[in-house]
């Protein structure tokens, strides 16, 4: 939603009592090109559905923050190390000024390294799969970074928890599994997954400079509203290759 009309058209229109914002431009490269998309898609639309919220009077909305937010994890912010993770550090920021200033019913929740079914191709693991069930050999960078992952049934299960709990208004809350996993060993948990007989090329990539590897702070989800990831990383990964599968060897390239 880049214009407040929009926005507006559609609150009068749905007239939400819970409101989850999700939409965006995802991804994290530095690329000066993704400058302006990020900005409007993540920047612009988030403003626009915190006015249009407050402005309906709506009793909650949950903010989609993102773990490359610097803070996200950390005990000291950092710079933002990509226009997205510029883009949702400023988005969760309006969340927090909107609750502080205009009473808005925010929670923001910080996401980690979200997967599973149907996620968007040019990821790591759907083109893992891809590649793995043709046949080829996929190319990766390193594989040494390591990472927060969190299964996508688990991450839903705390939007719809934090959508229902009371006295959590203003929050920030990480959502991940406070456990750090290299990519290399993802990579590796999904030859084995899959059975192939393939070997991923590490190192056939550049790795991304200056990625931070965080892990969440789960204490607060625990004690705000008991949640926890409960998806072992295997199983996660077993479920996302069956249903790939399901969809036949090219679904990673077209979901």
């Amino acid at each position: 939603m880049a214009h407040l009309a929009d926005a507006r058209r559609v609150f009068a229109a749905v007239k939400p009592d819970i409101v989850f914002h999700l939409a965006g431009s995802v991804g994290a490269r530095p690329d000066i090109e993704l400058l302006l998309p990020t900005y409007h898609s993540l920047l612009t639309s988030t403003v626009n559905v915190l006015q249009s919220a407050t402005e309906r009077g709506c009793r909650r909305v949950v903010l989609a923050g993102s773990s490359l937010e610097p803070g996200a994890g950390e005990a000291e912010p950092r710079t933002p190390q990509s226009p997205y993770a510029a883009a949702k550090w400023a988005a969760s920021g309006y969340g927090r000024m909107f609750h502080t200033l205009y009473r808005t019913p925010v929670v923001v929740l910080h996401l980690f390294l979200t997967y599973g079914p149907g996620q968007a191709p040019s990821k790591l693991i759907p083109s893992v799969i891809r590649s793995l069930t043709r046949g080829e050999p996929p190319k990766v960078a390193s594989g040494k970074t390591r990472a927060d992952w969190i299964f996508i049934a688990d991450a839903i299960e705390s939007f719809l928890r934090a959508a229902i709990t009371p006295g959590i208004d203003g929050r920030t809350i990480d959502i991940g599994s406070g456990r750090s996993t290299a990519i290399r060993h993802i990579v590796e948990l999904l030859v084995e997954v899959t059975g192939s007989r393939v070997k991923p090329m590490f190192g056939a990539l550049p790795d991304r400079p200056g990625e931070r590897e965080v892990v969440a702070d789960t204490a607060a989800a625990l004690e705000l509203f008991g949640w926890k990831a409960t998806t072992p990383l295997e199983s996660g990964l077993r479920q996302t290759v069956e249903w790939f599968r399901a969809q036949g060897i090219d679904a990673a390239a077209h979901v």
